[in-house]
């Protein structure tokens, strides 16, 4: 496929064009802060850039009608309302994490709340690299909101780290603790890459990479 960039210069950006180029695609069209690139019409956009670039995604998108995979952080509920209005006409595939294990992580956590009343109890820990800007993560939140209980979130900014989420789970006689690790960047770029490659057959509509995953 023909794709674009929105953030091509940022570590995910970076890592998702050596991905997708390494499986046969061609990066056609690169958006950063002050410049494009762009060599052909791409056919699916992939933005992986900052909250306050969204406005400006929202207009490439809507001038190209090219399906638009965002994984940007920091997104707030009218941005989210937005990409539901956009859906209404592109193929949309929006979340805070693409890694696969990050969504098996949720199913767990899920299953767990079948089981747990509110006497246990709760706490959740997320550790990245120094450079993340947002804090607690959109991975934290979003895993936060899959539990029937408010949790206190740790967040932890140190070294390199790609990315870490422990949710724990204690009575007074017991523990319970899932936990998720990332040790590369491909670990969200592969879950990109099975976005991209659904996108082009799907139809327009808003989608979560679970969706996709399903």
């Amino acid at each position: 496929m023909k794709y674009g960039i929105i953030g091509a210069s940022g570590r995910m950006g970076q890592e998702i064009a050596r991905l997708f180029n390494k499986n046969g695609h061609q990066l056609v069209y690169r958006k950063d802060e002050k410049e494009v690139d762009a060599s052909a019409e791409p056919e699916i956009m992939i933005d992986f850039s900052l909250a306050s670039a969204f406005p400006e995604t929202l207009s490439i998108i809507k001038e190209k009608s090219i399906p638009l995979i965002i994984g940007t952080t920091g997104l707030n509920k009218d941005n989210l309302t937005e990409l539901h209005n956009l859906a209404a006409e592109v193929p949309v595939i929006q979340s805070f994490n693409f890694s696969i294990g990050i969504n098996i992580l949720s199913k767990l956590i899920s299953q767990v709340n079948n089981y747990l009343d509110k006497s246990w109890d709760l706490e959740m820990t997320e550790t990245h690299h120094r450079f993340k800007k947002d804090k607690p993560s959109g991975t934290a939140l979003m895993l936060a909101e899959l539990l029937k209980q408010p949790v206190e979130i740790h967040a932890k900014r140190l070294g390199s780290e790609f990315g870490e989420h422990k949710i724990e789970f204690a009575s007074t006689g017991e523990l319970i603790s899932l936990k998720h690790r990332a040790y590369s960047r491909e670990a969200f770029s592969r879950g990109v890459l099975l976005s991209a490659e659904a996108a082009l057959e799907l139809e327009p509509g808003f989608y979560s990479f679970q969706d996709i995953l399903n």
